[in-house]
């Protein structure tokens, strides 16, 4: 039976990531961790949940205007052989929770605001050489950890001005998708074992998933629930780092 704590936390986390058209991989690992599951589990059940709920973001946001393919291009070159590649790294246990702790923390700071410029309008065309090599070590960091690197791509797009909040979360959420399937196919082909809990898991945050997507492309964000969110990723990134 699966505990309801967890189906919970899978469910607003995949609804406020999915709001700003991201998987919620970060989030799903800061989950795990507070309950204890081990990376074995935690890096493919995390792609897996990412797949689902980003491609309802991204199919979302798409069908609302946002996506803007010459936006999105310059980074996915790279990305995916190298989110492939990724995956074949096995870091030990202490510098895989640091590295993932450092991802929480600029989730926490992106989901509050906090990277995110005021009043700046997109103005710039992305270099086709920057897209590359941001892409390139987004995608081998996505692969390495078992995220969709949408939560350090998007405040790099909104810091150069290359996009709107729209158009950086409709980008990001199909970056997501295509990372975290060359990931997740890397694994497959190391013969990973999926937790049976993920039969479970799946539903849930697609509920959330849809929920979040439609509220965020078409609405305001959910303020109270940015906030309890970002206490739950603050929390779990002190853990990995300092524990």
């Amino acid at each position: 039976m699966p505990d309801l704590l967890l189906l919970l936390l899978l469910l607003a986390v995949s609804f406020f990531y999915s709001s700003i058209g991201h998987g919620g991989a970060s989030g799903y690992i800061a989950v795990f961790t507070l309950l204890n599951l081990s990376v074995a589990v935690v890096r493919p059940s995390a792609l897996l949940l990412n797949v689902f709920v980003s491609g309802i973001s991204f199919f979302l946001y798409y069908k609302a205007g946002h996506f803007k393919w010459k936006l999105f291009y310059p980074f996915a070159l790279l990305s995916v052989p190298m989110a492939y590649a990724g995956s074949f790294i096995e870091l030990d246990d202490t510098w895989y929770k640091r590295i993932v702790g450092v991802c929480l923390v600029v989730a926490v700071l992106r989901i509050i605001g906090f990277l995110d410029p005021k009043e700046a309008k997109p103005d710039r065309e992305i270099p086709l050489a920057a897209g590359l090599l941001i892409g390139g070590a987004l995608g081998f960091l996505s692969g390495m950890i078992g995220i969709g690197g949408g939560i350090i791509l998007s405040p790099i797009i909104l810091l150069f001005r290359w996009g709107t909040l729209k158009e950086t979360a409709a980008v990001s959420s199909l970056f997501i998708v295509v990372n975290s399937l060359a990931g997740i196919l890397g694994l497959i082909n190391q013969k990973v074992n999926w937790p049976v809990e993920i039969t479970f898991w799946i539903p849930v945050v697609v509920v959330g998933g849809f929920a979040g997507a439609y509220w965020g492309s078409r609405h305001a964000g959910n303020i109270a629930l940015k906030y309890v969110l970002s206490l739950v990723l603050f929390f779990a990134a002190l853990k990995l780092i300092l524990i």
